[in-house]
């Protein structure tokens, strides 16, 4: 596959996202190679470690293929993107759930489908150029590839205000939300990844770590403001903050669905009080599933990504227009809601 480079070097399976052009954005032919290589190299004794990169400087991994989607979505196919995110699924909780060490050097754009690569091995490693983010409430989706185990992990708040604003972290902030572990500068990685391939130990990830420095510095202010349950509480909380940082942040939450942002706070609840990748996919995968016929993900495409027109028509005007029986109705096992399609299964 030419997007993928999949080999062995020495006592590491190599796995390289090898389609810069796109910023090495996954296709669900990627996803399958991924998981396929995974699933072959469990029980191979010469491959004692797994290496995950990507080709190119600007990302690790700007997310998925949601242009595929869009395209099968306009053409009536429904069934496709479901599929395909699946497949992702599997691969992400393969990953989360590997018996032999994973290691992820991330550099770039890390966002979307590139933190369900990346973000679940065991070791991550994040370098100067790194922003991790979840984007997705800014196309009317909320996070997925696990993404939202990782945002309820987070400490505090933070998983909420990263979850709803789309907020980009640094390397020292990846580390400090529990996004990444080691800070490594990147003219280091190629004989880091040498020392990998010839030693199949992890160990030295911990001798070539580095202080990335402070994070978070409005950290008191996200615990306090989206320790609220809802997002029209949120947007409350924020007004009365008359900090240019609450004004900040306000403008993104305008920025992005009103109904994905708050199906999103349900969500990292939900997943909170699970705790488990396995809970945390099949909660996603409700809403996934549901958005190609409703909501508000085709709509977001459309105007952030296929024409480019940056004026999306959300279904909800107003965040106070969404109510908890909506949320709740999206997380919902699929056939007990109102967004149930004939031959979507149940999740």
């Amino acid at each position: 596959m030419t997007d993928l480079r999949i080999r062995t070097e020495g006592r590491a399976g190599r796995i390289t996202l090898d389609r810069p052009r796109a910023l090495n954005a996954v296709t669900h032919d990627m996803v399958r190679g991924i998981d396929t290589a995974l699933r072959d190299w469990e029980t191979e004794p010469g491959v004692e470690i797994v290496v995950i990169d990507g080709t190119g400087d600007r990302a690790f991994c700007a997310g998925g293929d949601v242009t595929s989607i869009y395209r099968a979505v306009q053409a009536g196919n429904l069934e496709g993107p479901r599929t395909f995110w699946r497949d992702e699924y599997r691969m992400n909780a393969r990953i989360a759930r590997y018996p032999k060490p994973v290691i992820s050097l991330m550099q770039g754009y890390v966002m979307g489908g590139g933190v369900g690569v990346g973000c679940h091995a065991a070791h991550r490693v994040v370098g100067r150029t790194t922003r991790i983010s979840m984007p997705e409430v800014g196309i009317g989706l909320v996070p997925d590839v696990g993404g939202s185990l990782l945002l309820a992990r987070a400490p505090g708040r933070l998983g909420e205000y990263l979850g709803t604003t789309a907020a980009r972290m640094d390397a020292a902030a990846a580390c400090f939300a529990g996004f990444a572990d080691y800070h490594v500068p990147e003219a280091a990685w190629p004989d880091l990844v040498a020392q990998l391939c010839g030693d199949g130990d992890p160990a030295i990830l911990a001798a070539a770590h580095r202080d990335p420095g402070p994070a978070m510095p409005e950290r008191d202010r996200i615990d306090l403001h989206f320790a609220a349950p809802t997002l029209p509480q949120v947007i409350e909380n924020l007004s009365a903050d008359p900090s240019d940082w609450a004004r900040e942040t306000e403008q993104a939450l305008a920025a992005v669905s009103p109904l994905a942002a708050a199906i999103t706070l349900g969500l990292i609840h939900a997943v909170r009080e699970a705790g488990t990748i396995e809970a945390a996919l099949e909660l996603e995968y409700r809403v996934t599933s549901r958005s190609v016929a409703d909501g508000d993900f085709i709509e977001g495409i459309r105007a952030r990504i296929i024409d480019k027109d940056q004026a999306p028509r959300w279904r909800h005007a107003d965040p106070r227009a969404v109510g908890d029986a909506e949320v709740a109705d999206w997380l919902a096992p699929l056939g007990a809601g109102p967004h149930q399609e004939e031959g979507q299964g149940s999740t």
